[in-house]
């Protein structure tokens, strides 16, 4: 863990060096973007600023929102009418210099092609995306079971970091059924798996009927899991590394280069960020509602926006991600990791306001896991209007185990009511499903059942 960031340079610098190595890169990478996106001059020129004038991160913090996801999709709906590509305009290159793209999952609404890279983009990433495997324990040549919806989709960059630090990755897409995902990991015995949380819990409940042995049999050495609020909630973590028999790690890289994974403490401390060279995802925080700078202090919570630092193709410049955090920038109490650390809270466009009290699902899931195993942890948020205001009560639909009686889910009920009002300050109402009927997802399980039209 000596080799903390995946720059070996940063290695051997404190913090506000770290901070002077980013600002140096951000006084070239701004210009370049206003230079080459009619977009971005667009966004400088409406606020009056000159990209010569932001020195600092400071001075970056003071920026607007130049972007958000709708008008990311908005860019690409531009440029494929006018420009006759979906990358959007402000792209920074001519589109037929894009070496590898690759879409957002989709689940906030239309995919958007952010993942888009040079060459050089692709070798300038990669090293951090193998970097924070390496770091809990990835060797050359380990074999690693990488499981997600493949092809167009973002998790598919994260290949490009494994190969680069000798990893083999044994790619399956999670499209083509449990089966195969498991007939797989018995036949060419990975060292490690890549998988989201809710794949990772529904291959638990097939691997002995299908492969004939438990998934703690096929002996990983670790299980790396994203895309889902999970690991972070302890009866999530114990259920998988009971049932797994090995570390189970979260990482994360939005907008494919805020590049970041746990460590092995037992106590969930956050995603460590490897690569603040890149950009400065941990280094820029807003309001999730005022969109106003939050300041960059230890237990912050906010926004993170993210402005790119070294990328060629489509760089991001003030751009909200709807990930709300809080943020620690105190050494790592547990391996030392001396960089930013995130706690990721939830989606800013997941955020429900019940009687004035803001609520995240995470929040609503970690109170629910708690009551394990009398409820199995699947559950959804019944939303009857349009978020993000719900009429109270709040109706959440949660999956029972099949140990408790028809008689005791009226008791068990109200203990859940009483946590959620204890620990959150609203009192919903419990609705009941049979055990094993909210379905998981090979991808990302679905937080809300929506019935509004």
């Amino acid at each position: 863990m000596s080799k903390y960031f995946a720059n070996l340079d940063l290695n051997s610098l404190s913090p506000e060096e770290i901070c002077h190595y980013m600002e140096e890169r951000l006084r070239a990478q701004l210009p370049y973007c206003y230079t080459n996106s009619e977009f971005y001059r667009r966004k400088f020129q409406e606020c009056g600023a000159d990209p010569r004038d932001i020195k600092t991160l400071e001075d970056l913090r003071a920026l607007p929102i130049f972007m958000n996801k709708d008008q990311e999709r908005l860019n690409a709906v531009e440029s494929l009418e006018r420009d006759g590509h979906p990358f959007g305009t402000h792209l920074c290159i001519d589109p037929r210099d894009i070496y590898v793209t690759a879409t957002t999952s989709g689940t906030t609404g239309v995919p958007t092609f952010t993942y888009s890279l040079t060459r050089e983009d692709v070798d300038n990433f990669a090293p951090a995306l193998g970097h924070r495997f390496v770091m809990n324990g990835l060797q050359y040549g380990d074999r690693v079971l990488f499981i997600f919806a493949l092809g167009i989709y973002a998790t598919t960059i994260s290949l490009f970091g494994l190969r680069s630090v000798g990893g083999v990755p044994i790619d399956v897409d999670a499209r083509a059924g449990s089966e195969l995902m498991l007939r797989f990991a018995a036949q060419t015995r990975p060292r490690f798996m890549a998988t989201t949380v809710s794949l990772a819990e529904y291959l638990i409940g097939k691997s002995k009927g299908i492969i004939g042995r438990e998934v703690g049999d096929l002996k990983f050495a670790g299980v790396f899991v994203t895309g889902e609020v999970g690991v972070a909630i302890p009866e999530v973590r114990q259920r998988l590394e009971e049932a797994y028999g090995c570390p189970v790690y979260d990482y994360w890289a939005p907008a494919g280069h805020a590049i970041a994974i746990t460590c092995g403490s037992r106590e969930y401390l956050g995603l460590h960020a490897v690569a603040p060279d890149l950009c400065t995802a941990f280094h820029d925080l807003v309001d999730p509602d005022t969109k106003k700078p939050v300041a960059i202090e230890d237990g912050a919570v906010g926004e993170m926006v993210v402005t790119s630092l070294k990328r060629q193709a489509a760089p991001l410049v003030k751009f909200a991600t709807g990930d709300v955090v809080q943020l620690s920038n105190q050494p790592c109490p547990h391996c030392g990791f001396p960089g930013h650390r995130a706690r990721i809270i939830g989606r800013a466009d997941d955020m429900l306001v019940v009687k004035g009290v803001n609520i995240y699902p995470a929040a609503l899931k970690k109170v629910v896991e708690s009551f394990t195993p009398q409820v199995t942890g699947e559950m959804r948020v019944v939303l009857e209007t349009k978020p993000p205001r719900v009429v109270p009560p709040l109706k959440l639909r949660l999956e029972r185990s099949s140990q408790v009686s028809d008689e005791d889910l009226a008791g068990l009920a109200n203990h859940i009511i009483k946590a959620m009002h204890d620990q959150l300050k609203i009192r919903p109402v419990i609705e009941w499903a049979a055990p094993g009927s909210l379905e998981k997802s090979t991808r990302k399980t679905p937080l809300f059942e929506k019935r509004y039209i």
